[in-house]
């Protein structure tokens, strides 16, 4: 039995599934972060863009006090319920991550994984970065993830992967449909398919990224001026292997420290 298509953001169970096998390095490296360059003890964690929660549940059961704020009312209720039966507490809110404010300040934030560049304007993305900032003590940290295009990128991609949990298998294809330098914008299809022993699942859904060079990336920072960069690594998410902020780096992912 075959399933009709829906948007992969309302099935956030097998969203999270197919990027299970980096929630473990994530969550290592963003506690290697908060030891290195944290001037406090990290106790309070925000995440921007939790999805189907499995970083929120990760950071949760280390024993950090999580908020999640979320888009997506399908992936809040699924976080929520996940948070509930795990008994790790978090609290998980509907909400706009370029439009937020929260009453309590946190040690760290994190968004990860390409999260950012759905916010598909300049001034949305620094809305973003200075909720952000207000969100954070000084000196709190926020480690920000996602893709840089080197100038010599191939413009259209496809990239495809196969999960397994059990029985069910989830396979990830993410494909650019069309490309714009000169506006900053790329259009790329998510799509999935979920295999059970009981059913077949198709989801295809197109999104609008925003496209960012190393030297855009500076540029937008240097708008904010709450923040300060002060590291740069990749998805291998290493910390003893810094890197350079050029036009060689794709896979980014960026140590920002409130001023």
């Amino acid at each position: 039995m075959t399933a009709p298509i829906r948007d992969c953001y309302n099935l956030p169970g097998y969203w999270d599934l197919a990027f299970s096998d980096e929630t473990i390095p994530e969550a290592d490296f963003l506690e290697a972060v908060a030891a290195q360059f944290s001037p406090r003890s990290v106790e309070s964690v925000l995440e921007l863009g939790c999805g189907g929660g499995r970083q929120t549940l990760e950071m949760s059961k280390r024993g950090y006090s999580v908020t999640a704020i979320e888009l997506n009312p399908t992936c809040v209720k699924w976080t929520q319920r996940r948070v509930d039966r795990s008994q790790c507490p978090a609290d998980v809110r509907c909400g706009d991550m370029s439009d937020f404010q929260l009453s309590k300040p946190f040690d760290l934030a994190h968004c990860l994984v390409n999260t950012f560049r759905h916010l598909i304007s300049e001034q949305a993305a620094r809305r973003h970065l200075q909720c952000v900032a207000a969100a954070l003590k000084p000196r709190g940290l926020y480690i920000l993830g996602f893709h840089l295009l080197p100038p010599d990128a191939a413009e259209i991609d496809c990239e495809r992967w196969t999960i397994r949990k059990g029985k069910t298998r989830v396979t990830t294809t993410i494909r650019v449909l069309n490309f714009s330098r000169r506006r900053r914008l790329e259009t790329v299809r998510f799509s999935l398919k979920v295999t059970t022993p009981h059913r077949i699942i198709r989801t295809a859904t197109d999104h609008s990224l925003r496209i960012y060079r190393a030297d855009q990336f500076r540029s937008l920072l240097r708008s904010v001026p709450e923040f300060e960069l002060i590291g740069v690594y990749d998805f291998c998410y290493e910390l003893a292997q810094p890197l350079q902020l050029n036009n060689i780096l794709g896979d980014a992912v960026f140590v920002l420290r409130r001023k």
